[in-house]
């Protein structure tokens, strides 16, 4: 037990290494990549944790998981305890725990960072969250609030709604949640391939919800099948957390050619249509070689996947450099290992084509880095007469999302930003009373864990404006 370990002692446990499949075994399959810690690699972790009394990694966590409470709950072998420290404070902790991007929020507050590398949050995460899917019977009870008798509808089964239906049913609402495609999960389903999200650790972090109470009804597009103003008369308060799924266009010449996809699509009928099983008809153009276009996490995903399905080369073509990319070191790590090869300074100027109108290469722009840009990363900016060509015959366009007009194209009376966002105060309220929003339909593409931050603090100002109104 931790107690009987000096700080020496602690000061000198080394981190973790996650397991993970053999690159060459997994570049060819879509299980998972990392494999989990044992009870003795996460209690040994665990042990690392100094306790801080300022516990700044509360401070970087966007849903505020009490990290050290949880932590000592491991070291201390009490894995009850650390699940309903953990529950209690993410609704999505299986997900969080292999997705979020730990080390640029709470690890990267931690204070072993400088000298042995701070504790491993997202792993602990995962060890406890997939022992309480395990192990049901074992969990603490939690409370069950009384009835509000209040209703409250929730755009979007994806991280942000999610989060926010399991938050407000936590408070005794009915929460009714509304998902345009067949299933469950948004982003987490269609958007997160199988090797890094299984699908059954969505379905079982969904079930649970549904166990609280939750109401889910798929195939449920609102802006056609509902629209806004009919949420606003059905319910007390609504959520908006649809997302942004629009894919951005490259504006280049030969984007409509066959073999061209957006990351969306590509990552869709992988994910949630299953285009990498024998057994289901899902068509998807297996390429010999792939290109995909983009640097950040949604590229790697489309990378790593057409690596699976068969491309002898599986390239990422990027405007900037590798310190620029906007990928998790993680996944730019297991790339590498997988095979994927890297072109990086370099942009597309034109989508070449065959004969008969399919994907034949691309002529590329090589660039150099001038000042930095808005975003702090430096500027690309075109080597003059420069220029190759790079043969492929799938290209996936993966450089961001914007958000689908659909639900906003009907409710005319909803403030949006210049780029088509929807408006909202620091409470996640829209210029609706009673109608908040928060995800990537107000951010614009982001990560799971910052739409699942906006859900948790948009479900406390729905249920303070709920009482208020009783």
């Amino acid at each position: 037990m931790k107690k009987n370990l000096s700080h020496k002692e602690i000061m000198a446990i080394e981190r973790v290494k996650m397991p993970e499949q053999d690159p060459q075994q997994r570049s060819r399959n879509f299980q998972e990549v990392n494999l989990g810690l044992s009870k003795q690699q996460a209690m040994r972790e665990a042990q690392r944790c100094l306790q801080c009394k300022s516990q700044p990694c509360v401070d970087g966590c966007p849903v505020r998981v009490r990290i050290p409470e949880f932590l000592e709950a491991i070291a201390e072998d009490n894995l009850p305890l650390a699940a309903h420290i953990l529950l209690k404070d993410n609704t999505l902790p299986a997900v969080c725990g292999r997705v979020c991007p730990q080390e640029d929020q709470c690890e990267v507050l931690c204070v072993r960072s400088a000298k042995s590398g701070p504790v491993a949050v997202g792993h602990l995460e995962r060890y406890v969250a997939d022992w309480a899917m395990q192990n049901p019977d074992k969990l603490l009870k939690q409370d069950r609030p009384e009835p509000s008798g209040k209703t409250v509808a929730v755009v979007g089964s994806g991280p942000a709604g999610l989060t926010m239906a399991g938050e407000l049913a936590h408070m005794g609402h009915q929460v009714t949640v509304f998902e345009a495609l067949h299933e469950t999960g948004g982003v987490l389903r269609y958007g997160i391939p199988e090797f890094r999200l299984p699908k059954n650790i969505v379905d079982a972090e969904v079930e649970r919800l549904e166990r609280l109470g939750v109401t889910i009804e798929c195939n449920v597009i609102v802006g056609k099948t509902l629209t806004l103003e009919d949420l606003t008369r059905q319910f007390d308060a609504v959520f908006i957390g649809n997302g942004a799924g629009l894919p951005m266009m490259l504006n280049i010449e030969g984007e409509n050619l066959k073999g061209v996809f957006s990351a969306n699509e590509y990552l869709t009928r992988v994910n949630l249509m299953g285009a990498w099983r024998n057994d289901l008809p899902t068509p998807i153009i297996q390429g010999r070689r792939v290109v995909v276009i983009g640097g950040g996490n949604t590229a790697m995903d489309a990378v790593r996947t057409a690596r699976r399905l068969g491309a002898e080369r599986a390239i990422i073509l990027y405007r900037r450099s590798e310190e620029e990319m906007p990928a998790r070191v993680e996944e730019i790590k297991h790339a590498k290992e997988e095979g994927i090869e890297f072109i990086l300074l370099a942009a597309p100027l034109e989508i070449l084509g065959d004969d008969k109108g399919w994907v034949a290469g691309l002529r590329c722009q090589r660039m150099k880095l001038g000042e930095p840009d808005d975003s702090g990363r430096r500027r690309p900016q075109p080597i003059e007469g420069d220029t190759f060509l790079l043969e492929a015959d799938v290209v996936v366009n993966a450089i961001g999302t914007r958000p689908n007009p659909l639900l906003t194209a009907t409710a005319g009376n909803l403030k949006l930003s210049p780029k088509g966002n929807i408006a909202t105060d620091e409470n996640c309220a829209t210029n609706i009373p009673g109608v908040f929003a928060g995800g990537d339909i107000v951010r614009g593409g982001a990560t799971v864990i910052l739409a699942m931050g906006d859900g948790k603090k948009a479900a406390a100002a729905i249920d303070n404006y709920l009482r208020k109104s009783s």
